[in-house]
């Protein structure tokens, strides 16, 4: 149940869409040829730009256009999966850093087993996501965070088809709980934080519930998104202590950097403020008013 903060959060629109629920239901919709997504994001302000790139996929699949997947690695690992398992043949656009990225590009993965396909790219789930997603009926023990959202995800898509309705959205938790968090060492309050997956790292790194070493050791997935960012952190926080501007390109490191020079009083000069817009293009808004 959404407490009375976490509502005010939302209502006030400070708080995005989940996007990996929302490309998991996209991905399902696309396979079993529902328009339930398109007709959804359609009807949404502020997207963010992974969620856009969800749109214009969705809109594009069916023709011989290239996929264009923007800089999210989670939709290009998904559909490239989705066309080597369908053998559809689809060319992908990339974009920014994903164009850099190093990401496996065999087509026999779509054989492997789930342990198999959560060993490969650093060990993201994405792969055995895009298997669960394609029809996979395998069940591993104690899954990782996004691998055990697959699951929620499967679960609660068919059982709305099920009912002959369609899924319900979600808004993303991760973030909600970082801005309490946030709100919370604003007033100078307590604020217990435990990091649940990948993208919890760098907010708990900047606010020190985690070191570097033990970061990586939980989440070696770490090394392989929009930059490495178990040194991206260590770069941009020691570049805000020393009064440098922070180049990062990296949304969930500008994100957490730019809150903990709040708390710490720190002016800072971000060089791609708008990086944040992948996932959370409401920040500059809940950054600036959040207090009011």
């Amino acid at each position: 149940m959404i407490i009375k903060k976490e509502k005010k959060l939302i209502i006030a629109d400070y708080i995005p869409l989940d996007k990996s629920w929302l490309i998991r239901m996209g991905i399902l919709d696309l396979i079993h040829g529902y328009n339930d997504t398109v007709i959804f994001l359609e009807r949404q302000k502020d997207l963010g730009d992974d969620l856009q790139a969800l749109y214009r996929v969705l809109l594009d699949w069916k023709t011989d256009k290239p996929i264009d997947v923007g800089e999210s690695g989670t939709l290009y690992r998904l559909l490239k999966f989705t066309s080597w398992k369908l053998g559809l043949k689809k060319q992908f656009i990339l974009r920014g850093t994903l164009k850099e990225r190093k990401i496996c590009d065999n087509p026999e993965i779509v054989n492997l087993s789930l342990t198999e396909l959560l060993k490969i790219d650093n060990g993201t789930s994405q792969w055995a996501t895009a298997s669960l997603l394609l029809g996979n009926k395998e069940a591993i023990k104690n899954p990782p965070y996004k691998l055990k959202l697959t699951y929620e995800a499967i679960k609660h898509w068919n059982k709305q088809r099920r009912k002959k309705l369609s899924w319900k959205p979600r808004y993303d938790e991760t973030i909600l709980n970082q801005a309490k968090i946030f709100l919370k060492l604003l007033k100078k309050e307590k604020a217990g934080f435990i990091p649940q997956q990948a993208e919890d790292y760098c907010f708990a790194r900047a606010f020190n519930y985690l070191t570097k070493e033990k970061g990586e050791k939980l989440w070696l997935s770490l090394h392989g998104h929009e930059t490495d960012r178990i040194e991206e952190m260590e770069k941009a926080l020691d570049d805000a202590d020393n009064g440098r501007e922070i180049s990062s390109r990296d949304h969930r490191v500008v994100q957490a950097v730019a809150m903990r020079a709040k708390i710490k009083g720190q002016n800072i000069k971000l060089k791609y403020p708008t990086v944040v817009n992948k996932s959370w293009p409401q920040f500059w808004k809940f950054f600036e008013n959040a207090l009011e």
